[in-house]
């Protein structure tokens, strides 16, 4: 891969993970527009790394939370904070059982699948409208609601779902405060991304000899960097309740998809 298509990717990858356009569709739609030649199992190498560089963004800028969270797990003292942890490890169970039991038929949606990702953006930008217009309200996440957002987050796998854009606009449409669900979106993912990395290194599934190391290492950097910056835009966005905005270019973008791979 040529180096400037990898920091293109990276790019598109930080940007896209934390704004709720959908990052896995943004990158298959960019592979399709760089005309890639490599297999799906290379593709999804890529975009493995790329959510990698991601995830350590968010701890990154979440470090603290990060920290309670590893800490609550195993408090005796801080019952708030324990209960929080277990939360977000109710959040991770929808989409861990689904990246066990299907894996290999999400292999195959990660290879340049143009209208599938056209369609489901535009899924994802009725779901970002339906939370925009939703009234404003401070419940907190309850185990149930953990459920049910980690049951969004694996939906999200599919590409052009976006994996924030359907965790925040669940928990809003919920009724979780928008700020906490932002928080609680960015912190459920980090588990399951270094999760998926443990079980890649202990398989066969990802193809690393004919990956060009170089255009890895470009990509993981452009996509921590700007993921740094989106991570903390993406929240005070949510906070002004600014997501129609994102729903009106999911439009956009899927309807072109669609034509595009209708012509």
């Amino acid at each position: 891969m040529d180096w400037l298509q990898a920091i293109i990717l990276g790019i598109i990858q930080g940007l896209t993970e934390f704004l709720p356009v959908s990052s896995s569709g943004h990158l298959e739609l960019a592979k399709v527009v760089f005309n890639s030649d490599y297999s799906s199992k290379e593709s999804l190498l890529m975009t493995v790394v790329l959510h990698f560089a991601t995830a350590i963004s968010t701890i990154v800028i979440f470090r603290k939370e990060v920290v309670s969270i590893i800490a609550g797990l195993f408090s005796k003292n801080d019952n708030t904070q324990r209960v929080f942890s277990f939360k977000i490890i109710i959040s991770m169970l929808p989409a861990a059982v689904v990246g066990v039991f299907w894996n290999d038929l999400i292999e195959s949606l990660f290879n340049e699948q143009v209208l599938l990702v056209g369609i489901m953006l535009i899924v994802t930008a009725l779901v970002l409208y339906l939370a925009d217009k939703s009234k404003p309200t401070a419940i907190d996440v309850s185990y149930r609601n953990s459920f049910v957002i980690g049951v969004a987050q694996a939906i999200a796998i599919l590409p052009g779902i976006s994996r924030s854009g359907a965790t925040i606009a669940t928990s809003v449409l919920l009724g979780v405060d928008k700020e906490s669900a932002a928080r609680f979106s960015f912190l459920m993912v980090v588990p399951l991304i270094f999760g998926k990395i443990a079980k890649d290194l202990f398989s066969d599934d990802l193809v690393v000899s004919s990956i060009d190391a170089i255009g890895l290492s470009f990509g993981f950097i452009a996509a921590f960097i700007t993921g740094l910056f989106a991570c903390k835009l993406m929240i005070s966005l949510v906070k002004k309740s600014k997501l129609v905005y994102f729903s009106i270019y999911c439009s956009i973008v899927g309807i072109a998809a669609i034509v595009y791979s209708l012509s």
